[in-house]
């Protein structure tokens, strides 16, 4: 069994202002869960921390993207951290932040291969900017990382893509809008909705998704949870608040199965808002729920 490093990402650089003047409480979380005891619960064996640069809600002009030259410059810093611990055969924890934290590991793991990428997200991050109102990263960033978008951001060190589009695994979306989920119906990766992965099955969905990475010969695959994936009412402290989502039975099935593949190399969390959970409950049973299918999925693997 790997070592694990947590590493915490604590940027908010993908999102929008949630209201003049105020930044989102997302970089907050590596601190807040460690309040919670996830930490103590999960027992690295290392601890990283890398600062983002300064958040603006400026738009960058050639690409219309929030944060654009930051999000370049901080991904290069996450690439060089990640690729490290990978080649020390280490297990990264990744604690955002938003979702664009992505993009520094997914740079890493073309740098060290050809890796699959299994996105838990109550959306597809999976959209043009021309669709994004807000032009937050947070909100493209599967789209980015399998080569989408303005070359600035999908083309750092000359990685393109950073994840083949045919080995991203979108699952969970619950945002049902022709348009919206037409750019990755379009697209080669495998999508799932909420619907479909309820229809289908979660364990025949993991069985599919994990027969493919053998099938592949891939080095290996990588996990992100959005927790906005969970349903909004035991998880309400998300930027984008949609009804319905993933029970934590539902949740806590899904996650066992890919946690105890060898294959899987990292994982991380993002979204969870500290400003948006006034008394912690919503933390304390995700940290609980997480920690628990965690430690005993690693334990059966």
């Amino acid at each position: 069994m790997k070592e694990i490093y947590i590493v915490e990402f604590p940027s908010n650089l993908g999102l929008k202002e949630p209201q003049p003047g105020k930044e989102s409480g997302v970089k907050k979380l590596p601190e807040w869960f460690w309040r919670h005891n996830l930490h103590k619960e999960i027992n690295p064996k290392n601890i990283l921390t890398l600062d983002a640069p300064k958040y603006s809600n400026v738009k960058d002009s050639e690409t219309q993207i929030l944060n654009a030259n930051s999000l370049v410059e901080y991904a290069r810093e996450q690439a060089y951290l990640i690729n490290n611990i990978l080649s020390q055969n280490k297990f990264p924890f990744i604690i955002g932040g938003d979702c664009s934290i992505l993009l520094g590991t997914a740079i890493a793991l073309k740098q060290k291969g050809n890796f699959g990428l299994f996105y838990l997200d109550g959306h597809t991050d999976f959209m043009d900017i021309s669709l994004s109102e807000t032009g937050g990263v947070g909100g493209m960033a599967a789209s980015i990382v399998t080569g989408n978008g303005h070359q600035k951001l999908t083309n750092i060190l000359n990685l393109c893509p950073y994840i083949k589009e045919e080995n991203l695994w979108c699952v969970g979306n619950r945002e049902y809008d022709d348009q919206y989920e037409n750019e990755i119906r379009n697209s080669e990766a495998t999508y799932l909705s909420l619907n479909d992965l309820r229809e289908k099955g979660i364990p025949n969905c993991v069985e599919t998704f994990l027969a493919e990475i053998k099938n592949k010969n891939l080095d290996g695959f990588f996990l992100h949870i959005d927790v906005d994936v969970l349903n909004d009412e035991i998880m309400p402290c998300v930027d984008s608040r949609t009804p319905d989502g993933l029970s934590y039975a539902e949740f806590n099935e899904l996650i066992s199965y890919l946690f105890q593949s060898e294959k899987l190399i990292g994982l991380e969390i993002t979204i969870l808002d500290p400003d948006l959970d006034l008394t912690g409950q919503y933390t304390k049973d995700f940290v609980a729920n997480f920690t628990q299918t965690f430690n005993s999925s690693r334990n059966k693997s």
